[in-house]
């Protein structure tokens, strides 16, 4: 199988690489930029809104699987246009496609979230990854949309760099303890991607970690697991914060864990709390 991670040099995208490369997979991969470490992907500049960029990439590579993973925050041409783009590609050329979404397409007004809710948004992004979502699968309805939540793990994500930096006196700020997500590891996520691109699935799924968490006590969890003073961390609200955002989203991905070999671990079993030890301020 011939593989295409869109937006490789990321977080995530590095993952994807690496376990495809692991599963076997002939893969490729793109960036905004700067390619990403892993040597063993063929690599090539991508911006989503160069439609003739996309086309050339996907007739050199002829991907049979095509994982979005890309991330262009709140531009609406890259974030919302820009997986539609993809799409109608993929579809050109009869590629699987699976494209990773946000729980940010969700206002929080009903906390738990599973499948058949409809997005909400409340910010610029939340909204574009919305209409991204309604995008693929108007043109690709065979097509795969994960919803996923704060994407951890390896002690590289912007999450646990923030809490180093926060810990480390060097960064300015504070974790919301108003804020709760269902945190994510990326190997389980990355996995769970390839899992379902590999089966019959089509349409919306959440694949998100089954403990909810504040910012704050997911911090917490972070600071004790790699040995930092967890009573440096900063606590605020975010409601007392100048920044929009849902406060309480919580994604419900048993429906989705049903249908998996992976197993969606919680923050509190992949960042291994000590026995004994409780989470809070």
């Amino acid at each position: 199988m011939t593989t295409l991670i869109i937006g490789g040099s990321g977080f995530l995208g590095a993952e994807l690489v690496r376990q495809a490369r692991a599963a076997g997979h002939t893969t490729a991969a793109t960036c905004a930029t700067k390619p990403g470490d892993v040597s063993e992907a063929d690599w090539y500049r991508l911006d989503l809104r160069d439609t003739g960029r996309l086309e050339s990439v996907l007739s050199e590579v002829r991907p049979d699987l095509v994982v979005n993973a890309s991330s262009g925050k709140s531009d609406w041409s890259v974030t919302a246009s820009g997986p539609v783009r993809l799409a109608m590609a993929a579809a050109r050329y009869g590629s699987r496609l699976v494209h990773v979404s946000s729980d940010a397409v969700f206002s929080g007004a009903r906390i738990h979230y599973d499948e058949t809710c409809l997005p909400d948004p409340i910010t610029p992004y939340g909204a574009a990854k919305a209409a991204a979502e309604t995008g693929v699968l108007a043109v690709l309805p065979a097509a795969v949309v994960v919803r996923t939540s704060l994407i951890i793990g390896h002690g590289r994500s912007v999450h646990e760099s923030l809490v180093h930096e926060l810990a480390g006196g060097i960064a300015d700020g504070a974790l919301f303890t108003d804020e709760i997500r269902c945190p994510v590891h990326v190997s389980d996520l990355a996995s769970a991607l390839l899992e379902l691109a590999a089966s019959d699935a089509v349409g919306v799924h959440h694949v998100a970690g089954p403990d909810a968490l504040s910012r704050y006590e997911l911090g917490v969890l972070v600071a004790r697991r790699d040995y930092l003073d967890a009573s440096r961390l900063p606590a605020g609200r975010r409601v007392d914060s100048p920044f929009p955002g849902a406060l309480d989203v919580r994604l419900d991905s048993r429906a989705t864990q049903r249908k998996l070999r992976t197993t969606l671990r919680g923050a509190k079993q992949f960042c291994l709390l000590p026995a004994g030890q409780t989470v809070g301020p």
